[in-house]
């Protein structure tokens, strides 16, 4: 019973945290109107857009404690996985860039500007690396997996009668 009391209190946990991230979202989105700086309206708007990030992180986890996962057909299974290995790509070219770039910067404030770009880049691109490695993995059954289960379970492998 205590178990059920830990999830319900995570899910809780995390319904206002969905609200409090939309809070922020709003907040900043009004805020930046007027802000003429464009690094701090920049950052600023960043903030927002993680915020939203944010809360449908929460609520891609609501969903995983509260809903049964429904198995990936193959060509559900090969789009994700074709545009995650994109990005991953294209996140790793970036990130070879800006490597090679940000230390050769001698404004200060520009250089903290492409240094915070690289680390979400870095960031962007491990999680996309987990993405591809486990989680679709992890819900997916390909057809091939399924007739494999079957015919390990079948008695006759096949052959008529044994």
């Amino acid at each position: 019973m205590a178990e059920k009391t830990k999830k319900d209190q995570l899910i809780e946990f995390m319904k206002r945290q969905i609200q409090i991230e939309n809070e922020i979202v709003t907040s900043l989105n009004n805020g930046v109107a007027d802000i003429k700086n464009p690094p701090v309206k920049a950052v600023l708007k960043g903030i927002s857009l993680d915020s939203v990030k944010h809360a449908e992180l929460y609520a891609a986890a609501i969903r995983l404690l509260t809903n049964v996962s429904t198995a990936l057909n193959q060509e559900n299974l090969d789009a994700q996985r074709e545009l995650v290995e994109k990005h991953i790509e294209m996140e790793a070219e970036l990130i070879k860039k800006l490597e090679k770039m940000v230390p050769a910067i001698e404004n200060n404030k520009v250089k903290f500007l492409l240094n915070t770009i690289f680390m979400d880049e870095k960031r962007h691109h491990a999680m996309l690396k987990t993405i591809l490695e486990s989680i679709v993995r992890a819900e997916t059954i390909t057809e091939d997996e399924w007739w494999e289960t079957l015919w390990e379970g079948s008695p006759f492998h096949g052959a008529p009668g044994g």
